[in-house]
């Protein structure tokens, strides 16, 4: 009888074991992986894939990626969407946003959440945002469209760039007729932007670190609409001041804008997409373009 006791007091304490056992270990899980739906990858960063490519052949550093890309904080506040045409590098630190890239195939679509403070202290070599707290994290997604080696990229870089090199002159001449036949007396800024206020602005100035939302409407000197996030109506939200955002010429003029203000400006290439054009095909090489902005917000 004592024995029977004793081996249902063993079985007893070793069910009560087991149970301790498995909280530890689903604890021990839980801590590990602290974002649902999502796979620890390395170096910190946690990856969901949201679409397959058919392509498997991933980027590699050197490589220029055309993709749609989304940084978000941990609630999911947009602060920065847009399709951005860049070079991926050799990342410079472990955790670092380009292994992000290096992940995906072209087609595929993914989630990551990486250091807030990283990236923008080390990516993007500026202050943290103030709606972030030391040690954040956040989420970038990146919907990859295009992966171009970079061999081919500066091969067809150099027959495009002869074959555009007179185009120069010719946007003087477009710029100097629209002035005219418009009657603009305009000044331009230093830097040849030209500005024409259509409403006052009462609020604040923008800084460097600044959340701005904007809405702007981009044409050309036709009239033709080639953007507009009026039509989409999806304003336009990004930090001021740090790169991959907006174009040159569009930082700018955002700069001496005051809240609340709508203006139209008139950019020569070199300050919206130059020689190049936009990686989208959609403005041409050596075009001025008109921006009508209106800053809707400056947090």
């Amino acid at each position: 009888m004592k024995l029977t006791n004793r081996v249902a007091y063993n079985m007893q304490t070793n069910k009560h074991l087991l149970i301790i056992c498995i909280i530890v270990l689903c604890t021990s899980c839980i801590r590990k992986n602290p974002y649902p739906g999502y796979t620890h990858v390395k170096h910190g960063i946690y990856y969901k894939l949201h679409k397959i490519g058919e392509e498997t052949k991933t980027a590699r550093p050197g490589d220029y990626i055309t993709a749609d890309i989304t940084y978000k904080t941990m609630s999911d506040s947009i602060f920065f969407n847009g399709r951005r045409k860049l070079r991926i590098t050799t990342p410079s630190f472990k955790g670092a946003v380009d292994e992000c890239f290096l992940m995906l195939a072209e087609d595929e679509c993914a989630s990551f959440i990486i250091s807030a403070d990283d990236f923008f202290k080390k990516t993007l070599q500026s202050s943290l945002p103030s709606f972030f707290t030391p040690g954040s994290k956040m989420k970038v997604k990146i919907d990859v469209i295009d992966i171009q080696p970079e061999e081919e990229y500066n091969k067809e870089k150099k027959a495009f760039l002869d074959w555009i090199d007179d185009f120069g002159d010719y946007e003087k001449t477009i710029m100097a007729q629209y002035l005219a036949e418009e009657k603009l007396d305009m000044e331009p800024l230093v830097s040849g932007i030209y500005r024409l206020i259509l409403k006052e602005g009462k609020g604040k100035r923008v800084e460097p670190g600044d959340t701005v939302t904007v809405n702007y409407e981009g044409r050309f000197l036709n009239g033709k609409y080639f953007d507009s996030t009026v039509k989409r109506n999806m304003p336009f939200r990004f930090v001021y001041g740090t790169e991959w955002q907006v174009v040159k010429g569009l930082e700018e003029a955002i700069g001496v804008m005051h809240e609340g203000e709508r203006s139209l400006f008139i950019f020569p290439s070199e300050q919206a997409f130059g020689r190049r054009g936009s990686s989208t095909g959609i403005i041409p090489p050596y075009t001025s373009l008109l921006f009508e902005v209106e800053l809707v917000q400056v947090n």
